[in-house]
């Protein structure tokens, strides 16, 4: 038996099981290297009792789907009166790709990072992969110095104003 012969053999002992047509309609969920990711906002103003108002409260996705999440905060005065944005457990599932603050690219490839405070009016930037499906908080409150609390820390400030919104990955 020739050479080519044997490897059909041998293909067909490995793969014959799985069936051929499973080879070949099988599909990723998405591409992580796909361009242009689609565009979804939200957006955090103040109410005028302080409390932090999301826009949307609740963003629905897609698992695999490259999205650019831009967060604006089109009110924040000073440091002092901004807003905290905390999504760990969203972060911990998704394959992070660009943070993009005015017009600095930080480059991620997959690594995490934990908050994004406003301190100022502006957006930031989040390009990634949704992986895993899943409903995950998402906390804005205040920015802890304003609390008397150290700067950095995570979590729900107690004492202060915080909204709590979801991301949804289907």
């Amino acid at each position: 038996m020739n050479t080519m012969g044997r490897f059909f053999r041998l293909w067909m002992a490995v793969f014959g099981g799985i069936g051929f047509s499973t080879l070949v309609s099988a599909e990723s969920l998405g591409n992580l290297a796909q361009y242009p990711p689609t565009g979804i906002n939200l957006t955090i103003t103040t109410a005028s009792d302080g409390m932090p108002i999301l826009k949307p409260m609740e963003l629905r996705l897609f698992s695999g789907k490259y999205y650019r999440l831009t967060i604006e905060c089109p009110d924040v005065i000073d440091d002092l009166s901004g807003w905290r944005v905390e999504m760990p457990e969203f972060l911990r599932n998704v394959h992070l790709r660009l943070v993009t603050i005015g017009d600095i690219e930080v480059h991620l490839q997959g690594l995490s990072f934990h908050a994004i405070e406003c301190d100022e009016v502006g957006s930031a930037k989040v390009s990634f992969v949704s992986i895993k499906p899943g409903s995950y908080p998402v906390y804005v409150g205040n920015v802890p110095l304003a609390l008397d609390r150290p700067i950095g820390e995570g979590g729900i400030q107690k004492g202060g104003k915080f909204s709590i919104g979801q991301i949804t990955v289907q």
